[in-house]
């Protein structure tokens, strides 16, 4: 067993793509956890879509030895929708790597990310990264990590990953600077719940911090939050690679194996303690994060519906921040209502579906959650335009609000003001951090930030502008349901809720858009959008046409009209009883309306 005193646990922090895989990458091979032979880039990002994007989607822990010190590393994401593995993360750390870019400086993300380690209380060992790059500017990202956590200039770190410079220095600083574990061995056992994953083999892997007592082999443990017992059948830490061990002590980091078959049987944030020798208390856990971005998923064929619900109850496993429930649509079927932290936490999970378990899936329209009070005194929350109650029951609808904090180059402060106001922004305040950096704080309602509000930015600011955001609460708009009809039928699943002064433009992009996208029949088709029973726009597909009179060449003009009659009134009789079918093209086109 290892010495408590001889432990230290911590995490890389960092805004997205400040290099916090690879020095994860370097340490590992510093260190010899991996030989040169083994090496490859973001070895901690095992999913095909971390590799491919170059962003960290899951946290990911590893033991690393060195000296006579165990280091036990827990990598994390930097991208605002992951805001939440972060803080999992850190619950099962005493210290944090904090990178900054020596090109970038500090960016939205690190500060929020920041404040998620002082809440924490968590020692904050800052590192500039990148020093190798022709655009580091080394004094200005030391001044700026120095001035944000009010620290001399002399206790910053500096390293090249790429290169390894300054990986000694890093290494020494976590044994001196980072506290090693409290605990004790003699205490009942406890132990965070950190992360899960569904093995197919072994079932339910479940990722635990030890803060109390020790764990062994064939141990019949206690999960506090579900009352579940089950025996430990196996025992293991990363290396990376799983590595199977007898026992789990004080401050370590480690996985358990116990063949849960049942994925609800396993909370993240739950307690885990000793069934014969209970803990009195359990450990504080993880608050629970409330979804904010809500969309439908929809097997394309309908037999795949069984498939769907395993699916995303193993996903739900493994990201505690995505929920689901069953739902059904006129249009589309049987199928989920899901909810996510943001539109990429949103992309992520569909590609996941799709790519680990081979499903296709027709994807609604993004809403956000709207808070509606109904004239009799009750509180609804709506994430589904089409659970909206009559007009005349509706008290007052209020939308989320976010206060956006804009990290922007002092050239784009007029681009980025105006898409704000565009975006029904109120200005809070302008602030430089120095001459190069301008932080612009605004108050937005997240609907108008929830679609393309981040790639705004970036186009302005040619990729120098950073955004994150935090949600400050409901506040009342003039909101109304808009519909869209196909033929006179509503679409329930290309409803959406509107600002009424937006409606008119919302509404006529999207039925332009429609027409573009559907097929043309062999009828007339008419698309409308539509706020109750006025309608606001409208676009027709015009029918196929079939040159009837082709063959009348010459002879009575009578016999022409009584051809183009009888066409007249099949294409209406078609019209009646014919169904337009929807391509997911449609679904897509209401994502990519500009607004």
């Amino acid at each position: 067993m290892f010495d408590p005193k001889k432990i230290r646990n911590f995490s890389i922090i960092a805004h997205i793509d400040h290099g916090k895989s690879t020095l994860a990458d370097r340490l590992l091979l510093d260190t010899g956890a991996i030989s040169k032979r083994e090496f490859r880039d973001q070895i901690l990002d095992d999913m095909d879509l971390e590799r491919e994007r170059g962003i960290t989607i899951k946290a990911r822990t590893v033991r690393i030895l060195y000296k006579d010190y165990m280091l036990n590393l827990i990598d994390t994401p930097g991208h605002i929708d992951f805001t939440y593995e972060v803080s999992k993360s850190l619950a099962a750390c005493e210290g944090v790597l904090l990178l900054v870019d020596a090109g970038q400086g500090v960016e939205a993300q690190t500060v929020t990310n920041l404040y998620l380690a002082l809440d924490a209380k968590l020692t904050i060992i800052p590192v500039v990264s990148k020093i190798d790059l022709p655009a580091a500017n080394l004094e200005k990202a030391t001044t700026e990590i120095a001035n944000i956590l009010a620290i001399e200039k002399s206790e910053v770190l500096y390293s090249s990953a790429k290169t390894g410079q300054g990986t000694p220095e890093i290494l020494q600083a976590i044994i001196n600077r980072i506290p090693a574990p409290s605990g004790s061995v003699e205490e009942p056992l406890k132990a965070l719940i950190f992360d899960s994953v569904f093995d197919t083999y072994k079932g339910v892997i479940t990722y635990v911090r030890v803060m109390n007592g020790t764990i062994r082999k064939g141990d019949k443990i206690l999960m506090m939050q579900t009352g579940a017992v089950h025996e430990v059948e196996e025992l293991g830490v990363f290396n990376p690679r799983p590595v199977s061990i007898e026992a789990l002590s004080v401050g370590e980091v480690g996985f358990i194996s116990c063949n849960i078959k049942d994925v609800t049987e396993v909370k993240i944030g739950d307690t885990v303690t000793h069934a014969d020798r209970r803990t009195d208390e359990p450990l504080p856990g993880y608050k629970d994060v409330q979804p904010m971005v809500f969309c439908g998923m929809y097997p394309i064929n309908a037999k795949d519906f069984t498939l769907v619900r395993d699916a995303l109850d193993k996903l739900r496993l493994n990201d505690s921040s995505f929920v689901y429930e069953p739902e059904t649509s006129a249009s589309l079927g049987f199928g989920f209502r899901c909810g996510f932290l943001g539109l990429l936490h949103m992309e992520i999970i569909q590609e996941r579906l799709e790519r680990e378990f081979n499903l296709e899936l027709i994807i609604t329209a993004p809403s956000v959650v709207y808070r509606v009070r109904k004239t009799d005194g009750i509180e609804l929350f709506i994430e589904n335009p089409t659970k909206l109650p009559d007009p005349s029951a509706i008290e007052k609808i209020e939308e989320p609000f976010i206060r956006a904090n804009i990290l922007i180059p002092p050239s784009a402060i007029g681009a980025i003001m105006q898409l704000c106001q565009d975006r029904r922004g109120i200005y809070i305040s302008t602030e430089y951090l120095d001459p190069q950096i301008v932080l612009l704080v605004y108050e937005l309602p997240f609907a108008e930030v929830v679609m393309d509000f981040y790639d705004k930015v970036k186009t302005i600011t040619s990729g120098y502008g950073s955004f994150n955001y935090e949600l400050i609460g409901f506040r009342e708009a003039k909101l109304v349901k808009m519909d869209i009809l196909i033929n006179g039928e509503p679409v329930d699943a290309l409803s959406s809720i509107v600002i009424q002064e937006n409606a008119y433009y919302r509404g006529k992009a999207l039925v332009s858009k429609l027409r573009e996208v559907i097929p043309r029949q062999m009828f007339e088709v008419a698309i409308q959008a539509a706020i109750g029973a006025k309608v606001i726009s409208r676009e027709t597909v015009p029918a196929m046409k079939k040159n009837v009179i082709a063959k009348c060449y010459g002879g009575d003009i009578s016999r022409k009209r009584k051809l183009l009659e009888k066409q007249k009134e099949g294409k209406k009789r078609m019209k009646r009883v014919g169904r337009v079918d929807l391509p997911q093209e449609a679904f897509i086109s209401v994502l990519r309306i500009d607004q």
